[in-house]
């Protein structure tokens, strides 16, 4: 190999076709954008009905539907709010078990393994994805709340859960942290995703998987004698994100949820890693 040869090599090993690639097949499939638009649905729902008879209060969590009326913004507080336990997991789990099982059932993963493709570098495109998806659908969400509140309730200055009043703009960036903060939440459930797609080459069979550990952390951390266990649950401090909400702003849950999905992220991906590196790829 000449001198001339050897930086193109190297662009060429860290080039991000393959993410690219990946993307494509994530956003580019109907099944996923009809997901994306069910996701979508629920904000438009909520801004429709608030418009047409404006409820009285909500469900877990900080209560944004009372606040709806007052400040268009709080419609994607409350569609994120909503959407949480079920729905942003749900489409998250869909696409964190297809990531290798989906490539199994196919048949296409010893051919992509041929290519050739390193089996970490190609674990860690497929969580990037993962980790992308989960950011877009989050912003999703909050995109068509914001857009449909404020053309149906107006803007204006946003009263905090602390019951101060800050500017739009300081509003808005609260909302992108609160985003932020969720999509880091997915993404600890994306990582607990790749590896139980390691594990089988169903992908349905995956996703119900990843969405009976969601509900099985939601549930536990209901009951009271596992007081002990609930720190440390993947979902117990995803409703958090309300501490961005007040003035001035309470980080210690904030802080404590990055931890725990930071841990779960290394230890389901590290586990992921330890499985699909030493599996028998047959299909």
């Amino acid at each position: 190999m000449s001198a001339v040869d050897a930086p193109v090599a190297g662009t060429r090993r860290w080039s991000t076709r393959l993410l690219r690639s990946e993307l494509w097949l994530i956003f580019g499939r109907r099944r996923n954008w009809a997901g994306l638009a069910v996701l979508a649905a629920v904000p438009t729902l909520i801004a429709v009905a608030v418009k047409i008879s404006p409820p009285g209060g909500g469900g877990g969590g900080p209560n944004f539907f009372a606040s709806i009326t007052s400040n268009g913004l709080f419609v994607a507080l409350a569609a994120l709010t909503v959407e949480l336990p079920l729905f942003l997991p749900l489409a998250v789990a869909a696409i964190a078990a297809d990531t290798i099982a989906g490539e199994a059932n196919l048949g296409t993963l010893r051919y992509q393994l041929t290519v050739p493709v390193g089996r970490t570098r190609m674990l860690g495109v497929k969580y990037a994805a993962i980790v992308i998806f989960a950011v877009a659908a989050t912003l999703l969400v909050a995109a068509v709340g914001a857009g449909l509140g404020l053309a149906l309730f107006g803007g204006g200055p946003v009263t905090l859960l602390s019951g101060l009043q800050v500017p739009f703009a300081s509003g808005l960036l609260r909302l992108l942290g609160v985003c932020a903060y969720i999509a880091c939440g997915l993404a600890a459930l994306g990582a607990v995703g790749l590896f139980v797609s390691t594990l089988t080459e169903q992908p349905i069979g995956g996703t119900v998987a990843i969405v009976i550990v969601n509900v099985a952390s939601f549930v536990l951390d209901t009951i009271p004698q596992l007081g002990w266990l609930h720190p440390y649950l993947l979902t117990h401090h995803w409703l958090d994100y309300g501490d961005l909400l007040r003035d001035p702003v309470e980080w210690s849950g904030i802080r404590q949820g990055a931890l725990v999905a930071a841990a779960y992220a290394l230890i389901f991906c590290s586990a992921a890693w330890a499985r699909f590196t030493t599996r028998d790829v047959s299909s």
